[in-house]
């Protein structure tokens, strides 16, 4: 799978021009022995996402994420949280709803989702669980299932 491929599923997943800010044109990817589809993708030898083959979308780390938020202005799958949660968030800790400060239109259960802190920065990154408006609303039960948490990406 090229490129050029793998910057149009990343623009399906993410929002147009998401594929280009995240990987650029010195990327590498490393492939499966067993199937030849694409596994792990890097820049340089910093990990940005990880291909799923059963769905053929990515799971992004917390460098990618860096990557969107400072290069895609008009990024729209976030979750800001309250700055008394961070340090549970970047130990790799579920987002409770009761947490969500603000949320970003394209967030829907499922997706992959970026969870900010009030400065902007990435506190760590997951799969939400519950709609944009339930995020808003609801005072419990878990927002977003996070994957990876940015103390715990070092």
């Amino acid at each position: 799978m090229d490129l050029e491929k793998l910057r149009a599923i990343a623009d399906y997943q993410f929002g147009y021009s998401t594929g280009a800010a995240l990987f650029p044109d010195e990327t590498k990817v490393e492939y499966s022995k067993k199937t030849g589809r694409p596994r792990h993708i890097f820049v340089g030898d910093t990990l940005l996402a990880n291909y799923r083959p059963n769905d053929a979308l990515f799971t992004i780390t917390i460098a990618g994420a860096e990557r969107v938020i400072e290069k895609v202005k008009s990024f729209d799958q976030f979750v800001v949280v309250i700055d008394d949660v961070l340090e549970f968030l970047e130990q790799g800790k579920n987002l409770f709803s009761r947490h969500v400060k603000e949320v970003g239109d394209g967030v829907k259960p499922g997706q992959e989702t970026i969870i900010l802190d009030t400065d902007g920065k990435v506190a760590a990154v997951g799969k939400a669980i519950l709609t944009k408006d339930e995020m808003s609303k609801f005072k419990t039960g878990v927002a977003v299932k996070t994957r990876r948490g940015r103390k715990r990406h070092r």
